[in-house]
């Protein structure tokens, strides 16, 4: 083969098919400083359907139960669903667990925790995920993440002022 050959479409091939193979899971962390004290934070967020009134690409949010499980269906605003499940909740500590149960968003293996801390005379909002990419590189499912959890932090901080 020749030089030209590899440079040009052998090595361009193989780093594609990396870039999309399923990989390893992926965690993301973000959190935002909000100047309101976390019991007023938590008001805000702390209903596991809540999410509705506080995120922007929420439309609409209708809560059920399967099985002891509670279960939330976010209609989008630009159109289709997730389906979600509350796996873990603590309102002492102000946090509560989820996974996606169906989702047009490109991941799986999808587990999160919303959480609310006290700081100086405020509080800490930290939101982390763990997931895999799902038919698409990992950074592209980061960034789909990213944009969920830093829209959402911006609402909450703007909300619960």
């Amino acid at each position: 083969m020749s030089r030209t050959f590899l440079r040009r479409i052998v090595l361009p091939g193989l780093v594609l098919v990396a870039g999309t193979a399923p990989g390893f899971a992926i965690d993301l962390t973000k959190t935002i400083d909000i100047a309101a004290p976390p019991a007023k934070v938590w008001a805000t967020i702390g209903d596991f359907c809540g999410i509705g009134n506080w995120h922007p690409a929420i439309a609409k949010c209708e809560p059920s139960t399967k099985g002891g499980t509670m279960l939330r269906k976010l209609s989008l605003k630009g159109g289709g669903a997730i389906v979600e499940s509350q796996t873990a909740r603590d309102d002492k500590a102000m946090s509560y667990t989820y996974a996606i149960v169906e989702s047009p968003l490109p991941v799986s293996d999808y587990s999160s925790t919303l959480a609310v801390s006290p700081k100086g005379s405020g509080s800490t909002v930290t939101w982390t995920g763990t997931f895999k990419a799902k038919g698409v590189p990992d950074t592209v499912a980061t960034d789909a993440i990213t944009g969920i959890y830093e829209s959402g932090l911006a609402a909450i901080a703007e909300k619960a002022k």
